[in-house]
């Protein structure tokens, strides 16, 4: 359906996330995949979604000589956001342990920013979805930390998976956000940036 009205463009996913890519799959775009390498660091003024809008726009700098008049180059970033803290991909497992032991019994707040990047224009939108966690015991979070690896999720961990089917007890706003990628704020967006 999007596709249709896409057909003049080239979609491109700056991401080498699996979950965002199956996404792209999903909604049934046609897209490449163009991956560079960027330092991801924000000046620590930056607060809540400021963070993330900031990462997403970042990422398309290394993009922006190359794009041509028909490409739109989609980038994002995801963050956990609690107790007034940005919370990244854990480097070791007692960081990823220490990030979920502090949303245990809490709510928290994931959000994520999809930059929109053509030659004339730049668009960023960013979705906010919270998520509370009953009390997980350590063993709980241990058990989840050695079984499924989570150093490459914001926050360490993944809804989709064993301790989001055990632990997570309330969610408000948009699952696919927390999974990864806001999928209808991206497909409202695209039809909106087509349509002009």
């Amino acid at each position: 359906m999007l596709n249709d009205l896409l057909k003049n463009h080239n979609i491109i996913l700056a991401s080498g996330s699996p979950r965002r890519q199956q996404f792209f799959k999903e909604l049934g775009l046609d897209f490449e995949v163009r991956l560079k390498p960027v330092k991801e660091e924000y000046p620590k003024r930056l607060q809540h979604f400021e963070i993330s809008d900031y990462l997403s726009q970042l990422k398309a700098l290394p993009f922006k000589e190359e794009l041509k008049d028909n490409d739109i180059l989609i980038t994002s970033d995801t963050i956990v956001w609690h107790n007034n803290t940005a919370l990244g991909k854990p480097n070791s497992e007692a960081e990823a342990f220490n990030m979920i032991q502090s949303m245990s019994n809490a709510t928290h707040e994931v959000i994520t920013s999809i930059c929109f990047t053509t030659p004339t224009l730049q668009k960023t939108v960013n979705a906010i979805t919270k998520v509370t966690f009953k009390s997980l015991t350590n063993d709980e979070i241990n058990y989840y930390i050695n079984t499924c690896k989570p150093f490459d999720k914001a926050g360490a961990y993944g809804i989709q998976e064993w301790i989001g089917q055990i632990g997570i007890t309330k969610i408000e706003g948009s699952y696919f956000n927390v999974v990864g990628l806001p999928t209808h704020l991206l497909y409202k967006t695209l039809n909106s940036l087509v349509e002009n």
